[in-house]
């Protein structure tokens, strides 16, 4: 049978139909292993575990397959209990795959301690950002006559005055005593000096 006769005859097709056949089967569960390989597909949704503790977190994830990695504490936060999940990486509602490790932060046990800046002769508007870069907050403000119109005189915490370098748990309130900036310069007067005589003519009798 010569080859133009061949391509043309049902043999022909019937092989190549069947050639067909069998690759559009190996191409089948060809995706349907890589699909099960790289669990295309199936993605599990990040929870929140902010404010769970350690052994809640631990949980939460085994029940979805997830793993969790615990990375240093941070300063404590009062809006969250103590021990507990502050920040996660992924965050809540990322989609991710089986046996990812969400990365966490715990919070501290309570508030850590900070030295008082010297914040005398400071102006308020200098006073202020530099107690809460420190993690201090400002409290009840007080005027008092002195020349320097809002400056900082005294420091106070809990109606004890402070001096620099004293220690207090951060998150505090600073209470501040300002100059009014009203006392005027008034000249004071030697009471003890006795006035002039007044002198008499000598012609007066």
């Amino acid at each position: 049978m010569s080859l133009g006769k061949y391509l043309s005859s049902r043999v022909f097709f019937g092989q190549a139909a069947a050639a067909l056949a069998i690759l559009a089967v190996l191409g089948y569960f060809f995706i349907h292993w890589l699909t099960f390989t790289t669990d295309h597909g199936h993605e599990i949704t990040v929870p929140n575990l902010a404010k769970l503790n350690v052994e809640q977190v631990e949980k939460k994830l085994n029940e979805l397959d997830l793993d969790y990695v615990l990375l240093d504490s941070v300063d404590f936060n009062k809006d969250f209990p103590k021990f507990s999940v502050v920040e996660q990486d992924p965050l809540p509602g990322a989609k991710v795959k089986v046996g990812r490790k969400v990365y966490i932060k715990i919070n501290a046990s309570g508030f850590s301690s900070v030295r008082i800046p010297d914040l005398i002769q400071k102006t308020y508007r200098e006073a202020v950002p530099t107690l809460k870069s420190i993690g201090l907050e400002e409290g009840t403000i007080t005027y008092i006559p002195n020349l320097g119109k809002d400056m900082v005189l005294e420091m106070r915490f809990k109606g004890r005055n402070l001096k620099v370098g004293d220690r207090v748990l951060k998150a505090s309130k600073i209470d501040l005593v300002l100059g009014d900036g009203k006392e005027g310069y008034t000249e004071k007067v030697d009471s003890s000096a006795t006035p002039p005589k007044e002198e008499i003519p000598a012609n007066v009798k």
